[in-house]
């Protein structure tokens, strides 16, 4: 089925011909979004951040190279892209739905796939224009080194509750970031 997915992908791209008529126009509800999926983060909390104390690790989330001005168009969204499929991984998992209240996880999941979907009409393009690169350096090296130590955390601790807060808060960082990233990229247009 990967095949004429990838078919499928490519013959959209080059329908669209050189000009990129794809554009990088994301929705104007892209930012609100990203903005209900933090809210949503918020109220998937069950137990109190202060009872895991002893569970905190820093996992040094690379925020200055995640935030820094020196982050081009493209590579702010490869970054986006990065984050929200990590995290998307991360809540998929069946540790994930057992953590966490079902309906706010289902309406997340949803939140994050209906992002990811939105991004990659703008990936594609990049990817078109020499951007496949970007995706295994700098920046978004640093973001999918940050997100295999969440895994890593979780498979140390048992997929814990204290574990899966620690991460939620986490998660809850990387969509600041995520937000951040969205609001410079509207500001650049």
């Amino acid at each position: 089925m990967a095949l004429p997915l990838s078919l499928l992908t490519i013959l959209v791209v080059f329908s669209c011909g050189p000009s990129g008529a794809l554009g990088c126009d994301l929705p104007q509800n892209h930012i609100l979004l990203s903005k209900e999926n933090l809210a949503l983060l918020r109220q998937m909390q069950r137990i109190s951040t202060l009872s895991c104390l002893n569970d905190t690790k820093d996992f040094r989330f690379p925020r200055r190279m995640v935030n820094g001005s020196q982050v081009q168009e493209a590579q702010a969204i490869s970054l986006q892209h990065r984050m929200l499929q990590d995290v998307s991984d991360l809540l998929l998992t069946e540790h994930a739905s057992a953590a966490w209240n079902t309906t706010l996880l289902n309406q997340l999941r949803m939140g994050l796939y209906q992002q990811l979907e939105d991004l990659e009409p703008c990936l594609l393009q990049e990817m078109g224009e020499g951007g496949t690169a970007l995706s295994s350096q700098g920046p978004t090296l640093g973001v999918r080194k940050y997100f295999q130590g969440l895994f890593l955390y979780l498979e140390k601790k048992q997929y814990s509750d204290c574990a899966w807060e620690v991460v939620r808060v986490e998660i809850m960082r990387s969509f600041s970031s995520i937000i951040t990233l969205q609001e410079r990229l509207s500001n650049m247009d």
